[in-house]
């Protein structure tokens, strides 16, 4: 196992960081001054460097043609040729810098990267990998769904295997839903005697993130991703880092071998792999591997073209950007000189082992520069929104790979605050403040009343600070929501701050306000989750999402207990309900006290949990006490609103 080099990176010298331009548009947004709306410089950008372009389309084999994938019933869950427009030259209503990342991961088609490795991409968010073992394939990260990865396999398949080799090995690089959800897709039987393989941690992971926040993290994807927004140069142009997520069928295909240390060695197929782990980088489990015969690394989300996200807009934890820099550091040491090409789950490889380092080292001194520029502000006394406006990135980290396309320089500084400071700033007047829409209120009546509020947003607006135009506008909105003048002026604003913005995702955030300003909310699509997601929930982790659904208030003064009894699992899960709280132990006894006694599986508690009744579930005792506390278990909102109270 090769040890972790902790010696902490310095990205750039003091003085080159003293000398950078600034990419925040602090003094652009004075009231009256020339209208600058975008939160990054992307003066001084060589668009005649064609490099990209040309990594992106080496190796081209086929397309599918039509770029479209269906579903069993004939719906749509992908359409890469919705972006079609992306051929044209940038329009006026998209950043430059934007349109041309988004004309790259747009691509789409089967591609040779190296010999016997192969890459389906623009069939989803993600790539798909097929590696060509001995006698079969190896597949890494099947996308989203199910469908998305079948027409990924058998694109390959229509031109590389026409005798139709079977899958001897799934690979899964980390647990997000887009490197493991359209396992189906290429195992549609289940694993059988097929190994599944992935970090270790992978499946509490996998499925956590779905249990406690889900229906929230849900919602405000469909900002991030632009669900809703029309494909089009004036809509959704891209995600910055692919196009769009597919809308199918996801499934879990639970894994059946662990990777747990830096420097293991599996053969898979004939095919030898040696993994680098690289916990609490993109991900809580996520794993690099080189293949030392065919010269090639697998870099999986941790190095891509673009500056990633420490902090994702749809919520999550907050990543470690200082431990993501360290394991880059490690990468470089452990593949350089080994490897000809480096492929990742997403945008294109890279080739040539100089260029491998470059990009590397470039991504490495990105995430260490923005670590300890945000702490060394800390330790001056700023705050995150200080440090956003103030930080900048050297000149030589502003190339193509590192800039803002998914993450961004503003957001991440402050997701790192977060990390170490959490929410308060210190400052006493933030410590108990208005709710929103108490605040808007109170902001309204101070400024002159509503039309008044109106009348100084448009003004902020002609001379170029949009932000505060959107503040005052917000204020207004919230303090009346029925106030269609305030409602039309911020969706026009937020209309050209999107139009403006580097960053796909605060395009998308911006554009979807605007939408929902001018047609309320719309019932989002989105994928299906199988079956086999819901299985892979454990019994503690189905208990805790009823936990945190329960409504206190109204259970204060209940008082329940029960025993969920699993044979199967040789378990007895012991729940009280009291002080509006549920709480549960388990061991293998019943117990004596409780009013009331289930018997059950776990699929007849998932159908239980899914509103369909006891069913055959065995009950024993007072059956009433389940109502009562099913009684006070809230329905989320996939809904709620966001840019309106």
């Amino acid at each position: 196992m090769s040890p972790i080099n902790r010696r902490h990176f310095v990205a750039a010298a003091a003085g080159a960081a003293a000398a950078a331009v600034a990419v925040s548009p602090q003094s652009a947004f004075a009231a009256g001054s020339s209208e600058n709306t975008s939160a990054t410089d992307e003066s001084g950008l060589d668009y005649d460097d064609t490099a990209d372009f040309d990594n992106a389309d080496k190796g081209f084999i086929a397309a599918l043609t039509p770029g479209v994938v269906k579903n069993a019933d004939g719906k749509v869950v992908w359409d890469n040729d919705a972006y079609g427009f992306l051929k044209k030259d940038a329009p006026g209503t998209a950043s430059k810098s934007l349109w041309r990342q988004s004309q790259l991961a747009s691509k789409q088609g089967l591609y040779k990267v190296t010999d016997r490795i192969y890459q389906v991409r623009g069939l989803d968010l993600s790539n798909m990998t097929i590696v060509e073992g001995d006698t079969g394939l190896i597949v890494i990260d099947p996308l989203i769904s199910a469908e998305t990865a079948a027409a990924a396999l058998k694109l390959y398949r229509d031109h590389r295997d026409a005798a139709g080799k079977k899958v001897t090995a799934l690979i899964y690089t980390h647990p997000h839903v887009d490197h493991f959800g359209g396992a189906y897709g290429v195992l549609p039987d289940g694993a059988g005697d097929v190994p599944v393989v992935a970090p270790e941690g992978f499946l509490e992971h996998a499925v956590s993130e779905n249990v406690y926040a889900g229906t929230a993290m849900t919602r405000r994807s469909g900002y991030m991703y632009g669900a809703q927004l029309p494909k089009s140069a004036k809509g959704q142009i891209g995600c910055g880092l692919g196009q769009n997520v597919s809308l199918g069928t996801v499934g879990l295909i639970a894994p059946t071998e662990s990777i747990t240390e830096t420097g293991q060695v599996e053969t898979f197929d004939g095919v030898r792999i040696e993994f680098q782990m690289t916990p609490g980088t993109e991900a809580p489990a996520e794993m690099n591997f080189v293949f030392p015969e065919l010269r090639a690394v697998c870099m999986a989300e941790n190095a891509t073209h673009t500056m990633h996200n420490v902090i994702t807009l749809r919520g999550a934890q907050v990543r470690d950007a200082r431990e993501w820099a360290h394991y880059l550091n490690e990468s470089i040491d452990l593949f350089g000189g080994r490897v000809d090409v480096a492929f990742a789950s997403h945008h294109w490889p890279t080739w040539g082992g100089a260029e491998i380092t470059e990009l590397l080292t470039e991504q490495r001194d990105l995430y260490a520069y923005m670590h300890d520029q945000t702490l060394r502000m800390i330790n001056l006394g700023m705050t995150g929104r200080e440090i956003a406006e103030e930080i900048a990135l050297p000149p030589a980290l502003r190339g193509w790979a590192n800039r803002g396309y998914y993450g961004s320089l503003s957001h991440n500084v402050k997701g790192i605050y977060q990390r170490y400071m959490g929410w308060f700033d210190a400052n006493p007047a933030h410590l108990w403040e208005h709710t929103p829409v108490d605040e808007a209120k109170r902001y309204v009546r101070a400024m002159g009343g509503r039309a008044a509020t109106v009348v100084k947003a448009k003004a902020f607006a002609r001379g170029g600070d949009l932000r505060f135009a959107a503040t005052l506008l917000n204020h207004v909105v919230f303090a009346d929501p029925d106030h269609k003048e305030a409602k039309a002026e911020l969706a026009r604003v937020y209309t050209k701050l999107g139009y403006a913005t580097e960053n796909a995702v605060w395009r998308n955030f911006y554009l979807t306000g605007a939408m929902e300003l001018t047609d309320g909310v719309k019932p989002a699509e989105s994928t299906t989750v199988g079956p086999t997601m819901m299985m892979a929930l454990s019994v503690d982790q189905l208990i805790d999402s009823v936990a945190i659904r329960i409504n206190g208030p109204k259970a204060w003064d209940l008082r329940v207990r029960m025993d969920w009894s699993f044979p199967a699992l040789k378990a007895v899960y012991h729940l009280t309900l009291q002080n509006g709280v549920l709480t549960y132990k388990s061991d293998a006894v019943a117990d004596s006290g409780a009013g009331v006694t289930l018997t059950m599986t776990k699929p007849q508690l998932l159908a239980l949990l899914g509103g369909k009744g006891l069913g055959d579930i065995e009950v024993s005792g007072d059956a009433s006490l389940l109502q009562k506390l099913l009684v006070v278990v809230d329905k989320p909102d996939p809904g709620f609103a966001i840019v309106t109270p």
